[in-house]
């Protein structure tokens, strides 16, 4: 007996057709799955198909025939059929089938997880998500005029059918471009409402190179670290059947043949030592309570000895921006890139902030950025300086700093990035992922919004960072709301 689909993705069509095979105790030897794609023989038997459906609400959509006895399945197998529709695999619907089966017949598989075709659903499944993830980082958009402006297109060549269940992501990534996917079986595009799907194309509908992708190979050019280099570990995070369609690939080979000589050259050149630091006297009375500007702020902390930190820093730090900003953000402490330029925000962390605010809709040079403590607390391993976190003592110490920089710049709203600077602001303790998003009240009648410092994104796994940053950017858009 022949199950006729109506799509590579029909999970809805599977849905259907499988219950009404249960309901007539066909076994999964007698049925053979195909697809439209896949089908040409008019005077097939197949079972009557219903509309084809795409996306991942398409195993609860109604069952077309009522009459069908309903099926009882674990909730884990319902997302495991999500996922493995998408596989490529011709064979991936008759294999869910006999599993559907099996569970009718066979109760105790739901607890066998040596199963063979269980591991075998759950191998599919890996690789379904891994081409989804592989797609979100090896996306490449070119900028196309057209008639309302420009159109940012890319060309990827998927593995498997992931398409319209990777397309919501970039739709909320890329939300405010109009962009466009090609790829082989299937494109899509946004037009900044909506998610349009079309037929594949060909690699000859993608656009060429532009003056965007001339400096983006500069940049890349120009960051290669030939010390660091490990090819095995590249071409297994970056595999090589991505290569063509990646217009860095074009470097990676003349780039490493080069490594030896490159990392020679860097070994030989003098030693990079950090900025010298001032002799720094002890704090004069008469400085720390006539500050009437930040100007005088900043010089009065680089006198700082409060507590022990400062004099193991290059530069007290304090913090940048308007007065009468709206928004005030204040993290924890400056980091070592900080610490050498005397400016907050400008490491990683400071990088992804930038990111997170202008995907919010916030200029940085709108807000006032700052710490909670001014000095860079670090221990020494070798020759790198580590953060180490404050101890509740030394924020202390500096919250008369952070009091006096707000009453100075006259901020509107605060934003609390991580416990200490919410400790500080709110003179209690703060747990972030229980207050996290929601606006907070000081004595002087100033609103807090409590949220993660970026650097926790940085140091969260890869498949958790994604959802973080959207909700980070949620809360720093709330901020910018009031």
């Amino acid at each position: 007996m022949r199950a006729q689909l109506a799509g590579e993705t029909d999970l809805a069509g599977f849905r259907a057709q499988a219950r009404k095979l249960l309901a007539l105790g066909v076994k999964p030897d007698d049925v053979e799955w195909t697809t439209q794609a896949g089908n040409d023989d008019l005077f097939s038997d197949a079972l009557h198909a219903p509309q084809a459906l795409h996306g991942s609400q398409a195993l609860h959509a109604p069952a077309a025939d009522e009459a069908s006895p309903s099926v009882h399945v674990p909730a884990a197998f319902v997302v495991l059929c999500e996922t493995v529709a998408l596989h490529r695999d011709p064979q991936r619907f008759a294999l869910l089938y006999r599993l559907l089966w099996r569970l009718q017949h066979e109760p105790q598989l739901r607890h066998d997880p040596l199963d063979t075709d269980m591991l075998l659903a759950h191998q599919m499944a890996h690789a379904v998500g891994h081409d989804m993830h592989k797609m979100r980082a090896f996306v490449r958009f070119r900028e196309v005029p057209d008639t309302q402006g420009t159109v940012h297109v890319a060309w990827f060549e998927p593995a498997h059918y992931i398409v319209e269940a990777n397309a919501p992501w970039f739709a909320r990534r890329f939300a405010q471009m109009r962009w466009a996917i090609l790829t082989p079986d299937r494109c899509v595009s946004w037009d900044g409402k909506s998610l349009l799907y079309r037929p594949g194309a060909e690699r000859k509908d993608a656009p060429p190179a532009d003056a965007g992708e001339q400096l983006w190979l500069t940049y890349y050019r120009s960051i290669f670290n030939p010390a660091r280099l490990k090819l095995a570990t590249m071409a297994r995070e970056m595999p090589r059947r991505y290569w063509h369609n990646l217009p860095e690939a074009s470097l990676i080979s003349p780039l490493a043949a080069q490594a030896v000589a490159r990392s020679g050259a860097m070994v030989a050149q003098p030693p990079t030592l950090p900025s010298p630091r001032a002799p720094l006297g002890p704090v004069r009375a008469e400085v720390a309570t006539r500050i009437e500007t930040l100007a005088q702020l900043h010089q009065a902390v680089q006198q700082c000895r409060a507590c022990p930190i400062g004099a193991g820093a290059t530069h007290g730090v304090c913090g940048v921006g308007p007065s009468g900003a709206e928004l005030m953000l204040v993290g924890e402490q400056p980091g070592d890139r900080e610490d050498l330029a005397g400016t907050p925000f400008v490491g990683p962390a400071g990088q992804l902030l930038d990111r997170a605010m202008s995907q919010a809709g916030i200029a940085r040079e709108a807000v006032f950025l700052t710490n909670a403590v001014r000095h860079f607390k670090y221990e020494l391993r070798g020759k790198r300086r580590i953060h180490k976190t404050p101890a509740q003592a030394e924020a202390a110490a500096c919250a008369h700093w952070l009091e006096q920089e707000i009453t100075l710049a006259r901020p509107q709203r605060l934003v609390a990035l991580g416990a200490t600077a919410a400790r500080t602001l709110l003179q209690r303790p703060v747990g972030v992922n229980a207050e996290r998003g929601r606006w907070q009240q000081r004595s002087d009648g100033l609103r807090v919004l409590v949220t993660w410092h970026p650097s926790a994104l940085l140091r969260m796994e890869e498949e958790e960072r994604a959802a973080a940053f959207e909700v980070f950017v949620r809360d720093l858009a709330t901020a910018a709301a009031g």
